[in-house]
């Protein structure tokens, strides 16, 4: 298909579908970015507790696939399945944000990802199913999520500057009273997540397939032992891994240097707000203008070219993470440039490898079985690799976590302990490599050319 033989989607159908993805990922843009300085700087939980909490935001994407995906493909109209999920997941997330304990907070994450996860997938299923043009119309439309993203990241972070960052104080008392304030980004999930869950009972109607098995499942997973997905949900699990160290620490890693004093980071503040999330915003904003670039390059480039692109993205980021005080100090490369240049990449490592890698799912499956293919494919890099990503960035941030030391000997705090911080570059060289290995390994075996290049 392309753009001359199909029909135009109408603005109607068009503004609908938007305003769904603006929804959709302005309820997680909320409180996601602000998930580990808020654990760990008000709820004071270690690296490795932080880690399982991360965990169960990849529970609902291993489930999704057996449950929303089984609804949604052979049972139940998708938009009706969606309604439901947001009010639902709504209550669920207004009472993580008064939860102290470990486990209660663990128990309620793990039922709401179980909830909400899938709806990612599923919007996209609904989305495809409408639309006359995958390639001319979907980036138009997804790009409407990232812009609910980049709203609710900057209207959050400057709540936090005006009503929770004490004039005067310093910078670990700043951190401490932002962190408190955060519990009201749960609170403006859960009013967008109920908004979200009414407004899908008047998505257009999207009622389940008749396949060839009674289980979409067993039917995906004939379709996905071929290659180009075969390679595509093998490499997915460690690209996951990669970007969950991201949404893990940045928050924390930008903050520090939000909240230090300096003419830069202050008019920065004022633009994009304090606690990390607003100034992560960027990567969303540049996200904007690569998903509105893939609609033009889509039928140009090869998609291996636009997924190695994204691959190259990732390490490059990485590397910027973890130099950023010898770029600094050697090159003479101010450190929130950096900062900005190595979020700034987001666009690109998103843009050309997760959201074209659903593409070439939706492209490479059968239509009876595309809203569990979508599931499948969360399972893989929303379930495991977030799984699997969440514990190990849990255990490299303690493995890279050492008393600060002066005059040869540690630091020790008001409490009688030694005072602890990150090791910000032994932290992100471990994704720089992981991301490179990525690199080397789809450059190697995944196929140049497919259906829909």
């Amino acid at each position: 298909m392309n753009a001359i033989t199909t029909p135009r989607m109408g603005f109607g159908l068009g503004s609908r579908l938007s305003f769904m993805m603006f929804l959709q990922y302005a309820i997680w843009g909320a409180w996601l970015p602000l998930l580990y300085p808020f654990l760990r700087n008000y709820r004071k939980f270690s690296d490795g507790d932080i880690g399982w909490m991360f965990m169960a935001g990849g529970v609902g994407a291993i489930f999704g696939p057996f449950i929303a995906g089984q609804v949604a493909d052979r049972w139940f109209n998708t938009e009706k399945y969606l309604g439901l999920s947001h009010i639902v997941g709504a209550v669920l997330v207004w009472f993580m944000a008064d939860i102290s304990s470990f486990w209660g907070f663990l128990s309620i994450a793990v039922v709401y990802s179980m909830i909400y996860t899938p709806t990612l997938a599923l919007t996209n299923s609904l989305a495809f199913h409408h639309m006359p043009d995958r390639d001319r119309d979907f980036g138009k439309v997804r790009v409407w999520g990232t812009i609910g993203w980049v709203v609710v990241g900057i209207g959050i972070g400057q709540w936090l500057l005006y009503q929770y960052t004490p004039e005067g104080a310093d910078a670990a008392q700043k951190t401490a009273e932002q962190a408190i304030g955060m519990h009201d980004a749960f609170r403006l999930s859960a009013v967008l997540g109920v908004l979200m869950g009414v407004y899908c009972f008047f998505l257009p109607r999207t009622p389940p397939q008749r396949g060839e098995q009674k289980f979409a499942v067993a039917e995906t997973l004939k379709e996905v032992r071929r290659n180009p997905l075969l390679m595509l949900f093998l490499i997915a699990v460690p690209v996951s891994m990669i970007h969950q160290f991201y949404f893990v620490y940045t928050s924390q890693f930008l903050g520090a240097y939000q909240n230090e004093a300096g003419a830069t980071a202050e008019a920065i503040n004022k633009v994009l707000g304090v606690g990390g999330g607003g100034l992560m915003t960027i990567g969303q904003m540049t996200e904007i203008l690569v998903l509105a670039m893939i609609p033009l390059v889509a039928a140009k480039w090869s998609r291996k070219t636009l997924l190695l692109i994204g691959l190259c993205a990732y390490a490059l980021r990485m590397f910027l993470f973890s130099q950023v005080q010898w770029l600094h100090v050697d090159l003479g490369i101010p450190e929130l440039a950096t900062l900005i240049a190595g979020v700034s990449l987001h666009g690109l490592c998103f843009g050309c490898f997760i959201f074209v890698a659903f593409m070439v799912v939706d492209e490479e499956t059968t239509k009876d079985v595309k809203a569990t293919a979508q599931n499948l494919f969360n399972l893989v890099i929303v379930g495991i690799g977030i799984v699997a990503g969440s514990l190990v960035a849990g255990y490299i941030g303690e493995w890279a976590t050492h008393a600060v030391m002066e005059g040869g000997s540690p630091v020790i705090g008001g409490d009688g302990n030694p005072v602890m911080a990150k090791d910000w570059s032994q932290l992100f060289s471990v994704p720089m490599y992981a991301a490179l290995a990525c690199l080397a390994l789809m450059l190697v075996f995944y196929p140049r050319h497919q259906r829909g290049t």
